[in-house]
């Protein structure tokens, strides 16, 4: 059983909490716990893929924290002065990075909530509460994988007549692009429009509804809660102690680390862990019983 086998509910609110706790935290040690447990799940999810996409994220954490370091000024260790004559200043430099970090790592997260989340579990969360919502997010997770195949077709179709996105001098290949960029909106939205007339039509906004769901919640989620819900706890006695966060203006202050620091770090790696641990284990069961009932000789 991996994660998204798990509830929606507590799908939910898993990666709630690990992204709100990616955003708000901004001491270093759980921002590196958080980022590289995200890192790890996503290519565990989506293998070779998610490793480009999030190396692609560390250059970009880099450039904005030379940008924040450059128009946010504070700090009282100057490194140099730009072009412009404002001091570049450690602290704000290191906190671009940590605002970087954040971002990205909460990045990551997302792209694992869109391997884990299906239209299904959108509805089924959603569709008591606000209809329209749950129709909205439904369609949109569905259309994305849909827009980027469409594009393909598109791309293919214009190489036929020669305009191709990699056809033609750099000027050509702009407009080129600039067209199919075109296709791909209109067709964006005419398949939106269509399908929520679709769903407007078969009653999918009417209060009262009922669907059809498959999910129920069973021991394993029942378990999987209480270990998140005991790595919460702890996690927010770090944060209502002030562990969670450092000082970056005038100066860099580290907090201090105490015993008691240990259980909080790890007990925020178990929980950013968690699906990954999940995963793994299930794993490790399947290829055990399956050796162990095999064809004896």
């Amino acid at each position: 059983m991996g994660f998204e086998r798990c509830h929606p509910a507590v799908n939910f609110l898993y990666f709630a909490a690990v992204i709100t706790g990616t955003l708000i935290f901004h001491r270093p040690v759980f921002l590196a716990i958080s980022f590289l447990c995200a890192f790890a799940y996503s290519i565990r999810r989506s293998g070779r893929k998610a490793l480009l996409f999030n190396l692609a994220l560390l250059p970009l954490t880099a450039l904005f924290a030379v940008y924040y370091s450059s128009y946010t000024h504070f700090g009282v260790t100057v490194l140099r002065q730009n072009f412009i004559g404002n001091n570049l200043t450690l602290e704000s430099l290191v906190y671009g990075f940590v605002l970087g970090f954040g971002a990205a790592g909460a990045i990551i997260w997302f792209s694992c909530v869109y391997s884990v989340f299906s239209a299904d579990k959108i509805v089924y969360l959603f569709g008591r509460l606000s209809p329209k919502l749950s129709l909205f997010l439904s369609i949109l997770l569905r259309m994305v994988p849909r827009i980027k195949n469409e594009a393909k077709r598109i791309d293919t179709a214009q190489r036929g007549i020669g305009r191709g996105f990699s056809q033609g001098s750099l000027l050509q290949r702009i407009r080129h692009g600039i067209r199919i960029f075109s296709m791909v909106v209109t067709w964006t939205i005419e398949s939106l429009t269509a399908a929520s007339e679709s769903m407007q039509s078969r009653g999918s906004t009417l209060r009262g509804r009922t669907s059809f769901s498959i999910y129920r919640f069973d021991h394993r989620d029942r378990a999987y809660v209480i270990g998140m819900f005991l790595c919460l706890t702890v996690t927010g006695m770090a944060a209502a102690l002030q562990q969670t966060d450092m000082q970056y203006d005038p100066r860099i202050v580290l907090p201090a680390v105490t015993p008691a620091s240990y259980l909080f770090f790890g007990c925020y790696a178990v929980l950013c862990l968690m699906p990954l641990l999940l995963e793994l284990w299930t794993e490790y069961r399947f290829d055990k019983s399956r050796k162990t009932s095999g064809p004896q000789n």
